[in-house]
């Protein structure tokens, strides 16, 4: 590679950064807003009564999103990363495993923790395992990407010290 391609390169990696902050903050923020503001809101404003089980439901719901935005943030800290100039060897194990298990843990939290908290608070009925195909997949992709973390890790453990028999 050249070092414009490596200037180029590393200036997208911070735009992505950039972009993965922006996308943080910003649904955080919504989802702030819609789960604990408004409401507060509406009773400040309204002399509503606070329905605390409405809340915590709403809550329990946007957990594995919350997992699902500290994934994109760890993509972005990588990204900061690289765009410093620190190497994409040292920089992928740890962000692939920061990745899976921010992705691992809102699939699981999506497919069964979701479902069976909303029970615990008399919100919902029915099943005891949410079969949303898009969370069990965002499960799996973090499981493997963990996976992959830990491979990549041991690999350069192993370079390391052949490097140190040369």
């Amino acid at each position: 590679m050249s070092r414009s391609d490596i200037d180029l390169f590393r200036r997208k990696c911070g735009q992505f950064r950039w972009l993965a902050r922006f996308m943080v903050i910003s649904v955080g923020v919504l989802l702030a807003l819609m789960t604990w503001i408004a409401p507060l809101l509406l009773v400040l404003l309204h002399k509503a009564e606070i329905a605390p089980a409405k809340i915590l439901s709403v809550t329990i719901g946007n957990l594995p999103a919350a997992c699902y935005l500290l994934g994109v943030w760890s993509i972005g800290q990588a990204m900061g990363e690289l765009a410093k100039g620190r190497l994409i060897q040292a920089t992928l194990p740890s962000a692939l495993r920061r990745v899976g298990i921010a992705l691992g843990v809102g699939g699981v939290a999506s497919v069964f923790l979701v479902s069976n908290l909303m029970r615990l608070v008399e919100q919902t009925r029915g099943g005891y395992l949410h079969f949303d195909v898009a969370g069990m997949t965002l499960g799996m992709i973090g499981g493997a990407l963990f996976l992959l973390g830990r491979v990549m890790d041991q690999a350069l453990a192993v370079q390391a010290e052949l490097d140190e028999m040369i």
